[in-house]
């Protein structure tokens, strides 16, 4: 590892230690209340799903629309496994977001096997039927108290300690980035972005194109299913209708806006897309509207999304001012020497 590499990795864990910190205080001291606490948790919550999203959609380049339906699964599982398993909840919550993860990448198996051998329209079709059949079963059963929703998940707000909760929810959103960001920059990631390019290409140079696109589903599915028991366990209430196809539609959005193959994009256009919505509120009449007009402006004057395929780097953004300021440094000497 170059030592520039490293340089880079240790001012990113200071800025996230730092976040970390400033927001914890803020949230202690109570200049931000439960309901800014909430909006902050959304945000870490839409960009874990944006994040995994944009492994499959991104990276490996297939179009999927029932992302939803693993973030219904995992929000189940965990809510269930909490309500039931009789353990207290900071036992118990950890093991729930991790039963969520594993039951969502079994079922990602399940249908990443027959869907990843299909291609566009036809992959994006086939996991939308998944989305709307998983939410269908999940309004029919009873243990799941069918369209009534699931009620009496215990939440670590209300404890009144909303640091608790936000440091689960901020720490896993790390983690999905750091994962998302080493696993696209290393072979295999590597491999993803050549099925990507050219599948057949790939293939013909020995790569096990079934193998990496069935990895990167599943690795999708995985956190999908976390932030939906992260999702669970902030709300206390879920139901059905919460992830239909608008739901998966909501996330698509997040990355084809951030820049499809980019995770910091995906991240920044996932807090927006939070936020924004929030801070329209007081144009009631007129907030989806807005919230459409950005969307479509975003679209019409930067269609490869904010960064595109490209990542936000700090190192490599101090380097350019480096070199700006150098450069105009330099042009008065040669302009005397002319």
């Amino acid at each position: 590892m170059s030592r520039k590499k490293k340089i880079s990795y240790v001012v990113n864990l200071a800025i996230v230690i730092l976040l970390y910190l400033v927001f914890t205080m803020l949230i202690r001291q109570g200049i931000v209340n439960s309901y800014y606490s909430d909006i902050m948790n959304m945000m870490c919550i839409n960009i874990i799903m944006a994040v995994s999203l944009n492994l499959v959609t991104g990276l490996l380049g297939q179009l999927v629309l029932g992302h939803a339906g693993f973030m219904l699964v995992g929000a189940y599982t965990a809510g269930l496994f909490t309500i039931h398993s009789g353990l207290p909840l900071p036992v118990a919550f950890p093991i729930a977001l991790v039963l969520g993860g594993l039951v969502a990448a079994i079922f990602g198996v399940i249908i990443g096997v027959p869907a990843l051998r299909l291609k566009g329209d036809y992959l994006a079709i086939i996991t939308l039927g998944f989305g709307e059949i998983i939410r269908v079963i999940a309004n029919n059963l009873t243990i799941t108290n069918g369209a009534k929703g699931l009620y009496g998940i215990d939440s670590l707000n209300s404890r009144h300690n909303l640091t608790a909760m936000f440091t689960y929810i901020f720490f896993i959103a790390v983690l999905t980035i750091f994962i998302s960001f080493t696993f696209g920059t290393s072979r295999h990631g590597r491999a993803v972005i050549s099925i990507r390019e050219d599948e057949i290409a790939a293939e013909a140079s020995g790569i096990n194109t079934t193998y990496y696109k069935l990895l990167a589903f599943i690795l999708a599915a995985f956190f999908a299913g976390v932030a939906g028991g992260l999702y669970a366990h902030q709300i206390g209430l879920i139901d059905p209708s919460k992830f239909d196809f608008n739901r998966s539609v909501e996330i698509l959005v997040m990355v084809v806006l951030g820049g499809m193959g980019s995770i910091t994009g995906s991240i920044i256009s996932a807090g927006v897309l939070t936020i924004l919505p929030e801070a329209l509120r007081g144009f009631a009449s007129y907030r989806m509207l807005l919230y459409s007009i950005v969307l479509i402006c975003v679209m019409l004057f930067r269609p490869t999304g904010l960064l595109g395929r490209s990542e936000f780097s700090l190192m490599k953004t101090v380097d350019k001012i480096r070199g700006a300021v150098k450069g105009k440094k330099q042009d008065p000497a040669s302009n005397k020497e002319g």
